[in-house]
């Protein structure tokens, strides 16, 4: 079903990208630091009508929506704008994120990164792809000379967790951290080579199961922080080349 999940997301780029630099309703969700636009939602609604047009049966969880109260054994997770915060001031990078489980197992994924036109796909056991172009993790395995990638949550300042003290040990660890504020688009940067690896404590479901199928079929390796299986579910994400995970996860370890 690859295809079709590139025909949506790529549609609901489009409405995304005549959106850009418009001026828009924004509301707050939990917090200030948290924001919703019309374009999420106008987005989300097209994806959803898509998926009820073509596969009625199927459920659904999408970030703005929630869970349908189908009983399927396939799952769309959909981010209809990963980076909101970046599209309301007009910084350009932002992505529709739109994966696929079957008996909760990833097994599609596609992140459109709208401004940039990049259509990032993977299918388990069939290799990722940006715009057709088969892509793949990076060779890297020394940590000191890697550029790694992360997310802070919005509640960061009532709920710091660790965020901080990991962010510090790896800006100290490795060539430079980055910040860029679409998880969908670090796990594409990850999966093309782009950056070593991405980690982040606080996501949710939406934010990474397309990523993270992008990552593995890029022959990366996606785990939690103890390098355990991915869990989409449970928050936190360790998404890499492979090569550097376990010196990766010796400095989270540290931090905890």
């Amino acid at each position: 079903m690859i295809d079709k999940i590139i025909t949506i997301a790529k549609e609901a780029g489009e409405v995304l990208r005549e959106g850009f630099n418009q001026n828009f309703k924004i509301e707050f969700k939990t917090n200030e630091a948290n924001l919703v636009t019309e374009y999420d939602k106008k987005s989300e609604d097209l994806i959803i009508d898509f998926i009820n047009k073509e596969f009625p049966a199927h459920s659904v969880l999408a970030e703005e929506s929630g869970a349908s109260p189908k009983n399927s054994e396939y799952t769309w997770i959909i981010d209809p704008l990963d980076g909101t915060t970046n599209f309301a001031h007009g910084l350009p990078i932002f992505s529709v994120s739109i994966g696929l489980t079957k008996n909760k197992e990833i097994i599609a994924g596609a992140v459109y990164d709208v401004m940039y036109d990049k259509l990032y796909s993977a299918e388990k056991g069939s290799g990722a792809f940006c715009n057709g172009k088969k892509i793949n993790v990076s060779k890297n395995d020394i940590l000191g000379r890697s550029v790694l990638v992360t997310g802070f949550p919005y509640d960061i300042g009532e709920k710091p967790g660790k965020n901080f003290e990991i962010f510090t040990q790896f800006t100290k660890k490795t060539r430079a951290v980055r910040r860029l504020g679409s998880a969908a688009i670090d796990l594409c940067y990850v999966a093309s080579g782009v950056f070593d690896a991405f980690w982040e404590g606080d996501l949710n479901a939406w934010d990474m199961c397309a990523g993270a199928i992008l990552v593995e079929e890029a022959g990366g390796k996606v785990s939690n922080y103890k390098g355990e299986p991915i869990d989409i579910f449970n928050k936190q994400i360790l998404a890499s080349n492979g090569v550097i995970e376990n010196r990766m996860i010796e400095v989270i370890k540290k931090c905890m």
